[in-house]
């Protein structure tokens, strides 16, 4: 994955690691992260995020920009747009590179906003109460500076029909994260009784809408047909799918023993598992697993281990895999539009980075 995106980089003209830098070395929030070093010593989730816009190999933060770049070059500019031209760097319109930081930082500031902690159900062990609600309070103020920030961007492109597409991506991800939010108070607490389609749905929103309304957007600030920007969409929409099937399946597929509890009931291998076993028994599974252990201290971790290896035995994981190689064969089939490039073909080799499993 680090292979295929660094030669991706190369690509787009620089590392979009840089991508949203000028935004997070500005005055603001360079007194934020000063505010934040106040967090270290507990378990506030915020300062994971913060270090994950340092280093982040394994999940590229930056990813959702990189490919709004690779898609953009990769379509080329409107050749009865000629005129406009002469504003492309490596291929890219300037508007379609702050595009692509918008994106990212549209992304970042819900990444931050996901950062708030649930007071009720702390433990001492989490740190301090005061340090916890200042943590959230810094969440909150910080989340909202990104988005206010990719919002006036958003303004200065001077494209309605971009405005509209990106605004009512941020509204697919409210509805998406309050979802989430309100079917499950504590997350792999219980699994919800929804099906794969309606699993789809909810991802969809919280985690697809965004890069492929930002690679319609990017289509259409080069003003290329309804066609094209639909077929950036689809693109955008199955790739981001194929990414979170993924990272549901990896607890599954690792062979790594440390990983054994480190995965949601609310997954996609675990929602399969429970389509083919059906509601009434994967619950019944559920509770003899949990009542089979007596010692509450490792009861949790325990009953999870079970039903990994339950999952594992049953048809789920092969079902995710396949899913996740279908809407991965839907993204390269979108793909099939754009005329053949290096652009096209990192693009691609993204697809093949999050299709391929051990």
């Amino acid at each position: 994955w680090s292979q295929v995106v660094s030669e991706a980089e190369k690509i787009v003209g620089y590392p979009t690691s840089f991508m949203s830098l000028r935004c997070l070395l500005s005055d603001e929030l360079s007194n934020i992260a000063m505010q934040v070093r106040k967090l270290v010593g507990t378990k506030h989730p915020l300062l994971d995020t913060a270090r994950g816009f340092v280093y982040d190999s394994r999940n590229n933060l930056q990813m959702r920009g990189l490919v709004v770049l690779l898609i953009s070059k990769a379509a080329g500019p409107n050749t009865a747009e000629l005129s406009f031209q002469h504003n492309m760097v490596s291929g890219i319109y300037s508007s379609q590179r702050s595009l692509a930081e918008i994106t990212e930082l549209i992304h970042t500031a819900f990444l931050v906003h996901r950062g708030i902690v649930n007071i009720g159900e702390l433990k001492s062990c989490d740190g301090p109460l005061k340090d916890m609600q200042f943590g959230n309070k810094m969440a909150v103020l910080s989340g909202d500076f990104l988005l206010a920030n990719a919002c006036t961007s958003l303004a200065q492109l001077q494209n309605t029909k971009v405005v509209e597409l990106i605004s009512s991506a941020i509204g697919d991800l409210v509805q998406g994260i309050y979802y989430e939010n309100s079917k499950s108070s504590e997350e792999n607490c219980l699994t919800d009784d929804i099906g794969i389609c309606r699993w789809k749905e909810q991802v969809f929103l919280s985690h697809s809408a965004l890069l492929a309304k930002s690679c319609q957007a990017a289509m259409e600030l080069a003003k290329h047909s309804a066609e094209i920007q639909d077929t950036a969409f689809q693109y955008g929409k199955h790739m981001s799918m194929s990414h979170k099937l993924h990272s549901d399946l990896q607890p599954f597929v690792k062979e790594s023993p440390s990983d054994s509890t480190a995965f949601s009931l609310n997954s996609a291998p675990a929602i399969l598992h429970q389509e083919f076993l059906g509601r009434e028994a994967w619950l019944k599974q559920i509770r003899e697993r949990y009542l089979c252990t007596a010692d509450p201290l490792h009861r949790c971790a325990c009953v999870f281990q079970q039903l990994q290896e339950a999952i594992k035995a049953g048809k789920g994981v092969t079902s995710a895999i396949d899913l996740c190689r279908c809407h991965g064969n839907r993204a390269l089939a979108a793909l099939e539009r754009f005329p053949p490039s290096e652009a096209r073909d990192a693009l691609a080799n993204i697809v093949y980075a999050v299709t391929r499993f051990p």
